[in-house]
């Protein structure tokens, strides 16, 4: 493209000066950022706006975006030398004698026109006048040598009239210039809108998948620190507890050898008294004269003189000795409490916030003003028949449900006996006997009934056979490894473990036999 050319298609349709800040609107039309600006400022307050050039109208204020492609054309043409007429630029063509820049092409004449000659040039239509150009037989018909007028939609070329008539293009489709331009120009911009419509949703998909980067790696800095934390705490339990326990073997010991060498003493002056009583019978035994052995005085039974709690101890020391006693009870407590510490703290930071759903709660059980408690009040309590309410069981469910993640939920029992809780699907029977918690294969509880405790699901129970303290369970939910799990006590002590594969989302239940039970 020759410099004029080019100089011509970086002009401000607005201004009609060479581009300053070049912004594009979403049509594909260009303009200086202040005349765009200004010419939307006079739109304001009309219900709407429009492109200065091609007049497409938006409902919002358009947003312009910096062509940095055209800026940078503009720069680099602001800033290349003045083109030497002599070698590079377009003269006129009747200037014979001096180089005097030419301001308009004849594509008739193929020539080109300064100023001068330019106002004696024909005005007739066939000559026809653009921007200077070196090359005007480019704009003819390389056939007829006529100036290219149309465009032939069935070959997607440019035409002249005589290809019309009687050339290869006769009997075809074809459309002016002009035309062809509004169609091409409507095409280019659609395409240029979609991929601006791309390209901003790229940006948008690139913003927030770097800022969901720098929330991923806030949060891995802050679980390193978390669990860095609690395994030097792990750590520093094992520790105290090592040198707990071997403080108690070894005063265990101290006191087992204190007592061995005291016993082993005791039998020694036992064993020099028996010595003592024993030479003279060795004499007696010696004698062969009976008269002498028989005038001696009977001594009566020297053998029964064996200590029986000398024997107890002896005995207990010797076959009881070679385990320390609750050295292997310590180091189990004590394992289960800093496990318990850890898996606390690790398991998951903070517990959910659980509201009841009095929608779902049957007619005897009253639900607190917070939401957080359900009491067994007996009496009919006034409310509205629902799908979801439960009508045989005393039970009510949580607003919340779980379909992912790591979480947990505490319940006070300390006046409550008689009870039953858990989590279960939504799905769960709201009548009949087995939409009790446990009683269905969509539903996992833990229940009580005075000091008895039974884990049960799908109508199978588990009764834990030993007593657990305290009156407030916890119960845990990892629904990616499928676990519902429940602890009580302070340090927490695993009661029971459910393992599945959860397929619905999963919701907290508590059923009230009696009194009232509350979520913490």
């Amino acid at each position: 493209m020759a410099s004029s050319d080019l100089r011509a298609e970086l002009d401000c349709p607005i201004c009609l000066n060479i581009y300053t800040d070049p912004v594009m609107l979403k049509c594909g039309h260009n303009f200086c950022r202040v005349c765009i600006d200004r010419a939307l400022d006079t739109q304001e307050g009309s219900g709407g706006y429009s492109c200065p050039q091609c007049k497409k109208e938006f409902q919002n204020r358009p947003l312009p975006y910096r062509n940095i492609f055209l800026s940078d054309l503009t720069q680099h043409f602001l800033s290349a030398p003045p083109p030497d007429p002599e070698k590079s630029g377009i003269s006129c063509t009747y200037c014979i004698h001096s180089s005097v820049p030419a301001v308009k092409s004849c594509l008739h004449c193929e020539a080109s026109l300064c100023d001068d000659h330019l106002r004696v040039h024909s005005r007739s239509p066939e000559h026809v006048l653009c921007v200077p150009t070196s090359t005007p037989e480019n704009r003819k018909c390389p056939v007829h040598k006529k100036i290219l007028e149309y465009y032939c939609t069935e070959d997607s070329t440019c035409i002249c009239v005589s290809c019309i008539i009687f050339g290869e293009h006769r009997g075809h489709q074809v459309e002016t210039l002009e035309e062809a331009f509004i169609k091409k120009e409507k095409k280019l911009t659609y395409n240029l809108e979609k991929l601006i419509t791309k390209r901003e949703d790229t940006e948008e998909r690139v913003r927030s998948l770097q800022d969901h980067l720098g929330s991923v790696q806030g949060k891995a800095d802050g679980e390193t620190g978390r669990v860095t934390g609690l395994f030097r705490d792990f750590r520093r339990r094992l520790e105290d507890l090592e040198k707990k326990v071997l403080g108690e073997i070894s005063g265990q010991a101290e006191r087992s050898l204190r007592l061995v060498n005291g016993l082993i003493q005791q039998l020694e002056l036992t064993m020099e008294d028996l010595s003592r009583k024993m030479h003279p019978l060795e004499e007696l035994c010696a004698m062969m004269d009976p008269l002498t052995v028989l005038q001696e005085p009977d001594s009566g039974d020297l053998c029964d003189t064996e200590d029986d709690e000398d024997r107890g101890i002896h005995d207990k020391l010797l076959y009881n000795g070679g385990d320390l006693d609750g050295v292997s009870q310590m180091i189990s407590t004590g394992l289960s409490n800093i496990i318990s510490g850890v898996v606390k703290g690790i398991f998951i930071k903070k517990a959910v916030d659980i509201l009841l759903d009095e929608d779902t709660a049957h007619t005897d059980v009253a639900i607190s003003y917070d939401k957080k408690t359900a009491t067994n009040t007996g009496p009919y309590q006034l409310r509205l028949d629902t799908e979801e309410r439960f009508v045989d069981c005393n039970q009510v469910l949580g607003s919340q449900n779980f379909s992912s993640g790591r979480h947990y939920w505490e319940v006070d029992l300390q006046r409550s006996n008689n009870w039953i809780i858990g989590m279960c699907y939504a799905s769960i029977e709201r009548s009949g006997v087995n939409s009790l918690v446990g009683r269905n294969d969509v539903s996992w509880g833990l229940g009580s009934k005075g000091t008895q405790y039974k884990a049960v699901h799908d109508k199978k129970e588990t009764v834990l056979s030993y007593i657990v303290p305290g009156k407030r369970v916890r119960v845990y939910l990892d629904y990616e490894a499928g676990q519902i799990s429940f602890y009580m006590g302070a340090p927490l002590r695993h009661l029971h473990t459910f393992t599945t594969t959860f397929t619905e989302p999963l919701y907290a239940v508590l059923g009230v036999c009696h009194s009232y039970i509350s979520l913490d």
